[in-house]
């Protein structure tokens, strides 16, 4: 099939908590990392991709 969805998890670098579950394709070239907010810190913190 073409155009396959894998579906990844964002997960707070400062708490630990995982927060964000989105769909992206599945050729990947790095961990992805953004700036979201966390409800549990209360703020926004960088969030990277985990398994």
């Amino acid at each position: 099939m073409a155009g396959e969805r894998v579906v990844i998890t964002l997960g707070c670098t400062v708490c630990k908590d995982r927060n964000y579950y989105f769909a992206r394709g599945k050729k990947k070239e790095k961990k992805l990392e953004i700036k979201k907010f966390c409800p549990k810190c209360g703020k926004r913190t960088p969030h990277k991709e985990t398994k």
